[in-house]
């Protein structure tokens, strides 16, 4: 990559803010609805969460992951052959074990819990989902 494409696909460049967008715009939505419906009643009975979370904490949190998941996409996964989904599924494969390290193992291994095994396949199983649709979009929002 050279200094001039490195400039173009920076935070200036409209595949960031594509990106930023591909990742922020699923996914708060698809953590909303796992975590504070469809599996609140699981969550409550891990006994992990506050009774009220702070759902701006977590959209700034989700904003600074899109950022720099948007940020490394060129860099990591430089334009070559293949499909973009086929990049972008591989991306998110990449995204999704390393989220899975820092919100799934390192959570299970610090906080107090009723069940680890019940978080843990609660929390990988969003993982899954969340990345097989963010990372496709997040390659898209990059494709020239």
């Amino acid at each position: 990559m050279t200094i001039q494409q490195a400039a173009a696909g920076g935070v200036a460049g409209r595949g960031f803010w594509l990106g930023l967008a591909a990742y922020v715009l699923p996914s708060f939505p698809i953590a909303y609805v796992w975590h504070l419906v469809a599996f609140a009643p699981a969550y409550d009975a891990l006994e992990i969460y506050r009774p009220q979370v702070i759902v701006p904490f977590g959209l700034i949190s989700m904003l600074i992951q899109g950022a720099v998941f948007s940020f490394l996409y060129p860099r990591v996964f430089p334009q070559q052959a293949g499909s973009w989904l086929r990049r972008g599924l591989a991306y998110g494969a990449w995204l999704a074990v390393l989220s899975w390290s820092f919100t799934t193992l390192a959570v299970a291994a610090k906080h107090p819990m009723t069940s680890v095994g019940d978080f843990v396949a609660l929390e990988s199983s969003f993982t899954v989902l969340q990345f097989v649709v963010v990372g496709p979009l997040i390659a898209l929002a990059h494709r020239r």
